[in-house]
């Protein structure tokens, strides 16, 4: 693994689920959270399974967790691990499908009841109220900021 390229979790954020890889939202903070877990510096944040964002991209591209986190180990970088995820998912996709899921996905209020009752929770812990963030990418990058020493 190329050491230069860590990320190191425990002391700043991932990319924002905003930035694209390919056409993919998520992809490049996916990219960060595996560096992360393959060093033992994932800090707070989840890989995989246990993150819904982390499901919806495996479940759209048919590619298996521990197979993309291998690819990550083995990789030189981003481009090869896009190369790689391109080549592996489970049916061809097209740029627009990509698209169109990464326009959704950025846009989705929330995946699932937990999802929501985690932004309840964390709105109310800001002092001031946050009526412009309503989207799963809003919060996240409310959350990646805050957690690291911005204000809400």
């Amino acid at each position: 693994m190329n050491e230069t390229i860590l990320s190191d979790l425990t002391k700043h954020a991932p990319r924002s689920p905003r930035v694209r890889l390919g056409g993919f939202a998520h992809l490049p903070r996916l990219i960060d959270k595996g560096r992360a877990k393959l060093t033992g510096t994932l800090g707070v944040y989840e890989y995989g399974e246990e993150s819904l964002l982390d499901v919806e991209f495996f479940n759209f591209t048919g590619i298996a967790a521990d197979a993309l986190l291998q690819t990550i180990a083995e990789s030189g970088g981003d481009l090869e691990i896009l190369e790689w995820v391109l080549e592996n998912s489970k049916l061809p996709l097209l740029a627009y499908e990509i698209q169109a899921w990464s326009q959704w996905i950025e846009n989705v209020p929330g995946l699932s009841t937990e999802a929501r009752a985690w932004f309840a929770e964390f709105s109310g812990s800001l002092s001031t109220p946050r009526p412009d963030v309503s989207t799963l990418f809003e919060y996240l990058d409310l959350d990646d900021y805050v957690r690291f020493g911005g204000r809400a």
